[in-house]
């Protein structure tokens, strides 16, 4: 007996994004995996952004394609308030960005991956992965940097595995997120859903080969960050403070809702926090013995010295 395809909702949140908009939308059209509606929230947009999703809609039916208006407080709260609509209902739901172009088995492979036989634990999955970077043109100029650090909690408070533009999620992780809410001050959706996936015990999948050419331009809110000076930069945002207020955010609200970590993350939490809240010698060592580690030794060190210093 067959069984019916999975049901996909891809959600896109828009702001003032004419100029690519419609390669996106045209990259949808191109998946092999034809089960999916798009869910928009647009966050009043100045363009005609909204003009070209309306014709999107016209043009494959309406019944596939929903325009909601955004809350208007940033990027992330756009896309955390699309998690949180009653009217969107799927098996599984994708992050789409208005300005990248997706591969056309983008939606296939996750799916295959995210169905594929489940882990012991929570049943939340979580499917991300490296990105193609490009310029505005569509020009290839390389690839995210691959993760080769051990995924879970304790590296998900330091650092996101993957693009939100690359992750898709089942139901089950969804009402994780759902459960946290629309979330102020949170950094990035990516990093955010990492940190709820994985400090549940949910499943946290990576695949290394890209499914989604990353546009690299200046309008776009967050550009891949690579080379010397990008890296000069992060660590002058670390040291003024800007990582301590992004993770008293994110530890604030796991704490609200420390019942839907495991055990294990509960305790690693609570080093987390020790370390953030206070500076030194013994703020150091409950960094250390969280077991925090993001990708880079640098970064780790810079981590470290912000323990130190008072301002993880």
């Amino acid at each position: 007996m067959s069984t019916a395809p999975s049901r996909v909702a891809i959600l896109l949140a828009s702001f003032t994004g004419e100029r690519f908009l419609r390669r996106q939308l045209d990259s949808l059209l191109a998946q092999t995996h034809r089960d999916w509606s798009l869910f928009v929230s647009d966050d009043g947009s100045t363009d005609r952004t909204r003009t070209i999703i309306e014709a999107f809609a016209a043009e494959i039916g309406p019944a596939r394609v929903k325009i909601f208006d955004g809350p208007r407080q940033g990027f992330v709260a756009n896309f955390l308030s699309l998690i949180c609509r009653d009217e969107i209902d799927a098996d599984y739901f994708a992050y789409c960005d208005q300005d990248d172009e997706w591969h056309a088995d983008k939606l296939a492979r996750a799916l295959a991956a995210l169905e594929a036989s489940p882990a012991a634990g929570h049943p939340a999955r979580l499917y991300g992965g490296r990105s193609c970077l490009v310029d505005e043109s569509g020009s290839k100029l390389g690839r995210s940097r691959k993760m080769t650090v051990a995924l879970g909690f304790s590296h998900a408070l330091v650092q996101s595995y993957a693009g939100a533009n690359t992750m898709v999620f089942n139901a089950a992780a969804r009402d994780l997120l759902r459960g946290y809410g629309v979330v102020a001050g949170v950094a990035s959706h990516d990093w955010w859903t990492y940190q709820v996936v994985s400090g549940a015990g949910g499943q946290i999948i990576y695949d290394p080969v890209p499914a989604v050419d990353y546009r690299q331009h200046n309008g776009n809110l967050r550009g891949h960050n690579r080379g010397f000076m990008a890296r000069f930069d992060r660590l002058g945002e670390l040291l003024a403070g800007r990582l301590r207020i992004w993770n008293q955010c994110h530890l604030a609200a796991l704490s609200r809702h420390a019942e839907l970590l495991t055990p294990a993350n509960r305790e690693i939490l609570a080093l987390f926090r020790t370390a953030a809240d206070g500076r030194g010698m013994k703020a150091l060592a409950a960094f250390r013995r969280s077991g925090a580690r993001r990708l880079r030794s640098v970064d780790n060190v810079a981590l470290g010295l912000c323990a130190l210093l008072g301002k993880l």
